[in-house]
């Protein structure tokens, strides 16, 4: 009969999500996360299976966690489009300036991965992809909402603008990461805003 097992997973698994957020996947070794979780080596072994097993839970659980509360703000619909994409960036914003470790900011996980491993990680490229396609459905649809309500005047294709908007995102955790302060990133966000309302 297996042991019960003495730990709480979930803790672990955010311990271990924070973990490959702040070091990446490549540099974090089993001994942090061995020091993160507490756990030793069998139990996350016997647990996560491996540490790739854990990475990927880490970022299916990073994934859904953000992008469920991107999209509850960009369903608000007692906003207008305009407000909706403000608060968003506002989000990212905050995220960058609370999430930072020695100085800099953390970034995002997703951003992060797609540097590291999409190009030569078919597994993680996937899960990657989908994300990126349900954020960009959700962006595409708030504009298009825009469109009607008038808050949105930009006459650019509503596909092409969620792409912009998105890669204004990341463009706006990478360049946190890269020492950008608050008021640098809000003023990408302002930039972004007058792209779509100008």
């Amino acid at each position: 009969m297996a042991r019960p097992r003495t730990f709480d997973e979930e803790r672990a698994l955010d311990a271990a999500m924070r973990t490959f957020w702040e070091k990446g996947y490549e540099a974090t070794s089993t001994q942090d996360l061995c020091d993160a979780t507490g756990l030793g080596r069998s139990s996350i072994y016997n647990t996560f299976k491996s540490k790739r097993d854990l990475f990927e839970r880490a970022l299916a659980r990073y994934i859904d966690s953000m992008t469920s509360t991107q999209l509850a703000v960009l369903e608000d619909r007692r906003l207008t489009a305009a407000e909706r994409i403000r608060t968003l960036l506002a989000m990212v914003v905050d995220g960058e300036t609370e999430h930072r470790a020695g100085g800099r900011s953390l970034g995002c996980l997703t951003v992060n991965t797609t540097v590291e491993l999409a190009a030569r990680d078919s597994r993680a490229a996937g899960m990657l992809e989908r994300d990126t396609a349900r954020r960009l459905a959700a962006l595409r649809a708030v504009l298009e909402e825009g469109r009607r309500d008038g808050s949105i005047t930009s006459r650019r294709d509503a596909g092409a603008l969620a792409r912009f908007v998105n890669a204004a995102i990341g463009g706006m955790r990478i360049s946190s990461q890269g020492g950008a302060d608050r008021s640098a990133l809000e003023s990408i966000a302002d930039v972004t805003l007058d792209a779509l309302t100008a």
